[in-house]
């Protein structure tokens, strides 16, 4: 059962009245088929005309739909031997970051990610995706284990944020998030991002910080939140549409700036529709990005990244 967005609604209701139809034919003799084909075709219209004109609010809330597929659904749709590795060696094993090697086609890679979690059990457990310093250094480990075997780094990002609380300050939160993206850049090995839901603040940068960035088409991807930007700037969290409005956050709007490299298409309706079909794309995009840089020499790929980056808002 598909969980409709406050903006769906007319959506919503026809395929409310479709399923009732559905129900009507099926207890009795009336042939229905006709009218409820006539209202399918109508709702994958209307469906398809509101997807095509979302505003960057509208699409900050199908990046965040409770269906939106995180991490492991695209494990489990788009690689495969995935070997998760745990740990910071330091401190402990953060479940808001998970990695491990894992096979994209027939290219074996070290792939690290954001969790959210599905239900409410698994939100606690992986903390709503927002990663401690325990996370962000096991990322650096797992990239510097990748750079040492020659093995390509593939990141995908979903997080509201790093986590603020106290004691993920006490632990070096802003020295973590520092560390990661400095692997980042120093990565001897190719390395491809993907945002594929929300990509917030510094949390995200973390582990974005690649010479090809890409991004799902009704993904975001900014500095602060729109209600976070709204409660700074009028005091009050009720200008969020136009905090994400002026902000730019959206996929389209970062490719015109120079911020991501490429938008990868969603299943109409959003990922949340076809998680399957979702994953299989992102595969295929990031599998050609990694030939693209196959053959690019190691000194090559850093000066690519730190070229890239600053060149963004010259």
């Amino acid at each position: 059962m598909i969980s409709f967005l406050e903006f769906e609604k007319p959506v919503a209701a026809l395929e409310a009245r479709i399923a009732e139809l559905r129900a009507t034919a099926a207890d009795g003799d009336i042939d229905l088929a006709s009218e409820i084909e006539r209202l399918e075709k109508k709702s994958a219209s209307l469906l398809a005309s509101t997807y095509q004109a979302l505003t960057p609010w509208q699409k900050t809330q199908v990046a965040r739909h409770p269906a939106r597929p995180h991490f492991v659904n695209y494990i489990a749709g788009a690689f495969t031997n995935f070997m998760p590795l745990g740990g910071d060696r330091l401190y402990g094993d953060d479940q808001a970051i998970i990695g491990g090697f894992a096979m994209l086609g027939n290219r074996r890679v070290m792939v690290i990610g954001h969790e959210k979690g599905h239900d409410t059990q698994t939100r606690i457990r992986h903390n709503f995706g927002m990663g401690k310093p325990e996370g962000y250094r096991k990322a650096v480990r797992l990239m510097e284990l990748a750079g040492r075997f020659g093995l390509p780094v593939v990141t995908l990002v979903d997080t509201s944020g790093a986590f603020p609380g106290v004691e993920a300050e006490e632990r070096g939160q802003a020295e973590a998030i520092a560390r990661s993206t400095e692997a980042c850049l120093a990565l001897p090995v190719p390395m491809v991002a993907a945002i594929v839901g929300e990509g917030g603040s510094g949390g995200a940068v973390a582990l974005a910080s690649a010479e090809r960035v890409l991004m799902l088409e009704h993904a975001v991807y900014s500095v602060i939140s729109p209600e976070g930007a709204s409660s700074i700037l009028w005091r009050t969290a009720d200008k969020a549409p136009d905090a994400a409005e002026a902000m730019k956050m959206t996929a389209q709007d970062l490719l015109k700036l120079g911020v991501i490299d490429r938008i990868v298409p969603e299943p109409m309706g959003g990922a949340h529709r076809d998680p399957l079909r979702t994953a299989v794309s992102l595969g295929a995009a990031i599998g050609e990005e990694l030939d693209a840089l196959a053959k690019v020499k190691a000194a090559d790929l850093v000066r690519r990244r730190e070229e890239r980056f600053l060149a963004i808002g010259a």
